[in-house]
């Protein structure tokens, strides 16, 4: 064959982060097979999903199952019922959104893949380190991308610079994959204030929000007054109510959003009608039912159990005297890898010695290095397990 190919990919790695991981663990797996491996890796949840949310999936597939009932093609944009539920959602942060600035979507990975397409050759700006999704979309599409340093001296949250280029796209998450650090008020107001005076647009990805429990930390960009004439927001509920095993989250593109006398919103809804069919009527009813009082309470119930779990891994670290991000307002810690040892020498010497299984922080970026993420996705009963094996070893 000789058909021409997307050079972009040859400056992607060769595998994605968590493969990688998946086949060295694989790798150890074979030679040590009765080795008690724990898994403080991948941010996969491990509770079920809540009662509320079950009852209105069955529900839902049953009304399928009936010619009165069944529907067919969803809308590419999401059905009314479940953007309703998410415009008083966010009532409760006091921010009032329009119905049409919301779209459904599979989740987050996806709408912070895909939102590339709609937008030119701009600067791309994005946190390093940080979820690798933002880099490497950017680096299909051939983007000129810049790095915002994050390190121990600014609590891995960068903040504008003078020196930043003008109409750029800026990335950001809080609280933030991989490193658990999040923007207060202030500090996101610069972020916000910056992009209005300098023609930018930020992209604000907000996935571990329901874990934020401190009031002083804004649940959403739009709490900042100016953020609807600046920013996109991307949520999902994966983390939020467990659906990593079903799939769904939403954008809010607001309608003052506009560029070369364009709306973005019109945009990406013509794009969405174009490459995307929506998301199936029984999983948009669980994630609607996910957001009623009684399904936030019991997604509430779910993310106290994984914050306990980040809490007694926190006072692991505190106990050992290692510098450590996250773990009190997310589900992440981000720590310094003892003995000044690299990420993947950790990773692998982890393995070896405690049977236990994190991130490398190079992974999410070369300011990652030197650094390691552990999750508080397990059970009480494995992160207390791996706890006491890490005693032994860091």
């Amino acid at each position: 064959m000789n058909i021409k190919l997307n050079s972009n990919f040859d400056q992607l790695s060769e595998n994605y982060l968590f493969s990688e991981i998946n086949k060295r663990v694989a790798k150890y797996k074979e030679y040590n097979p009765n080795r008690d491996i724990i898994k403080l890796g991948i941010g996969d949840v491990t509770l079920p999903l809540g009662k509320n949310v079950i009852e209105a999936l069955i529900h839902a597939s049953c009304e399928m199952g009936k010619k009165e009932t069944f529907r067919g093609y969803p809308p590419e944009y999401g059905y009314n019922f479940l953007k309703e539920a998410i415009l008083k959602y966010y009532k409760r942060f006091h921010v009032d959104l329009d119905l049409n600035s919301v779209f459904i979507s599979d989740g987050a990975k996806s709408d912070l893949g895909n939102i590339v397409d709609i937008f030119g050759d701009n600067p791309i700006y994005i946190p390093n380190p940080v979820y690798p999704v933002y880099l490497d979309s950017n680096r299909m599409s051939g983007r000129d991308i810049y790095y915002m340093v994050g390190s121990e001296n600014n609590n891995f949250l960068p903040l504008p610079k003078d020196n930043m280029k003008k109409s750029s796209i800026i990335y950001l998450c809080s609280p933030n994959n991989p490193t658990g650090s999040l923007y207060n008020q202030e500090e996101l107001k610069k972020w916000v204030d910056f992009a209005k005076e300098n023609g930018s647009l930020i992209i604000y990805d907000s996935a571990y929000e329901a874990f934020i429990n401190d009031d002083k930390y804004p649940h959403s960009i739009y709490e900042i007054n100016g953020a609807k004439d600046c920013a996109i927001e991307i949520c999902s509920f994966s983390k939020q109510a467990g659906f990593t095993g079903l799939r769904c989250g939403w954008t809010i593109i607001p309608m003052e959003l506009e560029s070369e006398n364009h709306k973005i919103n019109k945009l990406w809804e013509r794009r969405q009608a174009t490459k995307f069919n929506g998301v199936s009527y029984p999983v948009q009813r669980a994630a609607e039912a996910a957001l009623s009082d009684e399904g936030i309470l019991e997604c509430k119930n779910n993310i106290n159990y994984y914050m306990e779990n980040a809490k007694l891994l926190s006072n692991l670290f505190d106990e050992k005297g290692i510098y450590y991000t996250g773990g009190k307002n997310s589900p992440y810690i981000w720590f310094k890898c003892p003995n000044g040892m690299k990420s993947w020498d950790f990773f692998d010497y982890l393995l070896e010695n405690a049977n236990v299984v994190g991130t490398p922080g190079a992974g999410f970026g070369t300011f990652g290095e030197g650094y390691f993420r552990i999750t508080s996705f397990n059970t009480h009963e494995k992160t207390k397990e791996a706890i006491e094996r890490l005693k032994k070893v860091l």
